[in-house]
C-alpha cells in the first residue's frame, strides 16, 4: 500500500509545487492568516474531507476516516510567515511587501495537502484514522498550537508525526533524534534606571549604560560557569538600547535577548543566575531594574519508540547512508506540545541544493529550498502514518506478551 501511495504522490508532485508557489506568492503573518486556512479547508472538502475551521482561532483540521477501523495519527504542517522582505528574485516570489515565507510554511502545506489527497484516493483501504493539523502561528509564542489542542485537535490521536523542510541540510538527507531535537526559546528583556546627567559631570550621574554593558558582560559567564558542560544552554544579548546624544550620561538602558535550553532545571537555574547577577550589578552601582523573563516553546522531546519507527521507514525509502541521527537544534519549535499529549516524532528534510544556489538559512530575505524535498517529505509522513496504523496494534500485542 505504501508504494502505491508513493507512486501516487510522484504523480501530483506538480500540483504540490504549484501549490507551494501560490502560498509563497501570498505569505500571512503570524495571528494575521486569512486566506491561506481558507485556501487548506476549501482544498480538502473539495476532496471529500471532513473538515473543521477556525480550530483554536485560525487553524484548520482535517479527518480521513478509513474504511476499517483502527487507530489514530496526526500529520502536522504549519503555514505561516516572517516579517522579511524578500530577495529571492524568483518568479514566485512574495506579492506582499515586507512578509515572506523565510522559513518552508509553504512547502509544509503544500506537502500535506497532496498527502490528503493521495491518502483520500486510498481512504477504504486505510486501518484507522488519518487527523491533518494545518496549524497557524508557528513563528510567534504563543504560537498556535497551545489553542488548537485545547480545541481538540488531538483529541483520540494516539500518535503524531511532523517535519521541517531544512536549507542547511543536503537534498536526500533526513535528521532525527530519539530524544530532545529542538531547544526550549525564551525571550528577556531587562531594564535599567540609572541618573542622568552631562557628561562633563559623570560623579553626579547613575550611568545606565555602563550598569547595562556591566551586566552584559556578567551574564556571559552564567554558561560557561554555572551549567553542567554535559549539558546545554545558550544566552544571547540581541538588542541593547540607551541614550540619544554624544554629551549626555543615559538615565536609562534596556537590553533584550534570548536562552535555550533543553531541560527545565537548567532553564530554572538560568533564570535565577539572570536575576541574580543582575540585582547584584545594579546593587553595586547604585542602580535599580526591572527583569522580564518570558518562557516560550518548550523543548521539541521526541518519543524513542515512535522515532525509532520513523527511522525504519525513512531506512526504507532513503538508504541508510542518508538517515543521521543529527546533533540537536538551538531553534525553538511549537511542535513541542503536541509531543507533551501523545507520542511522536519530528524530524528534518534536506532541502539545500548548492548546485541551485539554495544555501541561505530560514529567516534569510534570500531563503529558499530544493521543491522535490517535499516529496521526500511527503512519503516519509505517509510512510509513517500508515506504518503507526498497521502495526502499532500488533507492536502493543507483542510487548505485552513479552511482559508477561
Amino acid at each position: 500500500m505504501i508504494e502505491k501511495l508513493h507512486k501516487s504522490l510522484e504523480t501530483y508532485y506538480s500540483e504540490m509545487v504549484e501549490l507551494r508557489r501560490t502560498l509563497h506568492q501570498h505569505p500571512e503573518l503570524s495571528f494575521e492568516e486569512v486566506k491561506t486556512p481558507e485556501l487548506i479547508a476549501d482544498y480538502l472538502e473539495a476532496l471529500g474531507i471532513e473538515v473543521k475551521r477556525n480550530v483554536g482561532g485560525r487553524g484548520v483540521v482535517g479527518y480521513i476516516r478509513g474504511g476499517k477501523s483502527g487507530k489514530t495519527v496526526a500529520l502536522r504542517a504549519d503555514f505561516d510567515a516572517l516579517p522579511i522582505e524578500e530577495e529571492t528574485g524568483l518568479s514566485f516570489a512574495s506579492k506582499v511587501p515586507g512578509v515572506m515565507h523565510a522559513c518552508g510554511h509553504d512547502g509544509h502545506t503544500a506537502t500535506l495537502l497532496v498527502v490528503a489527497k493521495v491518502l483520500m484516493q486510498h481512504q477504504q483501504d486505510l486501518e484507522g484514522t488519518i487527523i491533518l493539523i494545518h496549524q497557524f502561528a508557528e513563528e510567534l509564542a504563543p504560537g498556535g498550537a497551545i489553542a488548537m489542542i485545547e480545541d481538540g485537535c488531538l483529541d483520540g490521536v494516539d500518535a503524531i508525526f511532523g517535519t521541517h523542510l531544512w536549507s542547511t541540510m543536503p537534498l536526500g538527507e533526513i535528521g532525527f533524534r530519539r530524544d530532545a531535537i529542538m531547544a526550549a526559546a525564551d525571550r528577556f528583556e531587562i531594564e535599567f534606571h540609572g541618573r542622568g546627567g552631562h557628561g562633563a559631570s559623570p560623579h553626579e550621574t547613575i550611568d545606565a549604560i555602563a550598569v547595562g554593558t556591566s551586566v552584559v558582560q556578567n551574564l556571559q559567564h552564567i554558561v560557561s560557569r554555572n551549567v553542567d558542560p554535559l549539558k546545554s544552554a545558550v544566552l544571547s544579548v540581541g538588542s541593547f538600547h540607551a541614550g540619544g546624544a554624544f554629551n549626555v550620561i543615559a538615565d536609562r538602558a534596556k537590553i533584550v535577548g534570548t536562552v535555550r535550553t533543553f531541560e527545565s532545571e537548567v532553564q530554572d537555574m538560568m533564570i535565577e543566575r539572570m536575576e541574580q547577577v543582575t540585582k547584584g550589578v545594579c546593587n553595586a552601582m547604585g542602580a535599580t531594574y526591572q527583569f522580564e523573563y518570558k518562557k516560550g516553546y518548550p523543548a521539541v522531546i521526541n518519543d524513542p519508540l515512535e522515532t525509532d519507527r520513523f527511522v525504519r521507514v525513512a531506512i526504507d525509502l532513503q538508504g541508510e547512508e542518508l538517515v543521521k541521527e543529527m546533533a540537536p537544534v538551538m531553534g525553538g519549535e511549537d511542535f513541542a506540545y503536541y509531543l507533551q499529549h501523545v507520542p511522536g516524532t519530528f524530524f528534518f528534510t534536506g532541502a539545500g541544493n548548492v548546485d541551485q544556489g539554495i544555501i541561505y538559512p530560514h529567516h534569510h530575505p534570500k531563503f529558499d529550498f530544493d521543491e522535490s524535498a517535499m516529496l521526500v517529505a511527503g512519503k516519509l509522513l505517509t510512510s509513517a502514518a500508515i506504518d503507526f496504523l498497521l502495526n502499532s496494534t500488533k507492536e502493543n500485542l507483542h510487548s505485552q506478551v513479552d511482559a508477561n
